[in-house]
């Protein structure tokens, strides 16, 4: 069983950028499609990217295209979120989740691993 752990979040201005990462433990990277939702108080956990077992395929919601990047690296069993030009809307908790397949990846269900979080606040 696969343990997440997610770094890097904190406070950030609008236009600016952070990098999230998610380290894994107890399993294989490579072996999961992995996947960032995030949670804004009062809202439900929503999709923001997932990236393939490779990395050669990437998602993205339209909220964040153009301007975040997933990437993961499977030597290190870590996977990335590079977030640019940050918007106040941005602020959640950000979440990553391996899953073992790769279908219906937009759908938290999809998942069977989850992180314990990281907080973004981009403040207006």
């Amino acid at each position: 069983q696969v343990q997440l752990v997610e770094s890097g979040g904190g406070l950030a201005q609008a236009g600016g950028s952070l990098r999230l990462s998610c380290a894994a433990s107890g399993g294989t990277l490579s072996s999961y499609y992995m996947g960032w939702f995030r949670q804004a108080p009062g809202k439900e956990r929503g999709f923001v990217s997932a990236i393939s077992w490779s990395g050669s395929s990437t998602y993205y919601a339209d909220s964040v295209k153009g301007r975040f990047i997933i990437s993961r690296d499977n030597a290190k069993n870590t996977v990335y979120l590079q977030m640019n030009s940050l918007k106040p809307e941005d602020t959640a908790v950000y979440y990553c989740a391996a899953s073992r397949h790769g279908f219906a990846v937009q759908v938290p269900q999809s998942y069977s691993y989850w992180g314990q979080g990281t907080q973004v606040t981009v403040p207006s």
